[in-house]
C-alpha cells in the first residue's frame, strides 16, 4: 500500500503565486524542486555561478534535512545554466557537495531564469533508506 504524501514549503515567494512545495516524498523518493540561489530572500553570488550553485545545493539538501535526509541520499542532481561558460564552476560546487555520493547528473543550458540574475537553478532527488546502500 503507497505511503502518505508529505510536501514541504521554504520562504518562497514562488511557492505561493504558482502553487507548489520545495520538496515532497512518496514512497520514500524525495523530490525537491527547482532551487535558485536565494537565502533570506536576497539573490547570493550575483555574478558568481560557483557560490550560486553552492547556495542553490544548500537549499535544496535544506529541504531534504525537513524529512531528516543529507546528501548521502542524493541519487540525482539537475543542474540548470544559463551559460556553458558556468559548468566547470557548477560541477565544482557539485564536486564539492556530491564526490563522495556521485548521484546520477544532468547540466542544461537554458535561455534564462524568471530573474535575470540567476545563472544556476538545482533540483534534487533523494531515496530514503540511500545512505544504507553507500556503505
Amino acid at each position: 500500500m503507497s505511503e502518505a504524501v508529505r510536501r514541504v514549503q521554504s520562504d518562497s515567494p514562488w511557492e505561493e503565486s504558482i502553487g507548489f512545495a520545495r520538496a515532497v516524498e512518496v514512497d520514500g523518493r524525495v523530490l525537491v524542486s527547482g532551487t535558485m540561489p536565494v537565502a533570506e530572500g536576497d539573490l547570493q553570488g550575483e555574478g558568481d555561478p560557483y557560490l550560486q550553485a553552492l547556495t542553490a545545493f544548500r537549499n535544496g539538501l535544506a529541504a531534504l534535512g525537513e524529512f531528516g535526509l543529507g546528501p548521502q541520499s542524493v541519487v540525482r542532481t539537475r543542474m540548470y545554466l544559463t551559460h556553458a561558460r558556468d559548468v566547470d564552476a557548477v560541477g565544482r560546487a557539485h564536486k564539492e557537495l556530491f564526490d563522495a555520493v556521485r548521484p546520477a547528473a544532468t547540466v542544461v543550458v537554458v535561455s534564462g531564469f524568471v530573474d535575470s540574475r540567476v545563472l544556476v537553478e538545482v533540483e534534487l532527488e533523494a531515496v530514503r533508506g540511500s545512505e544504507e546502500s553507500r556503505r
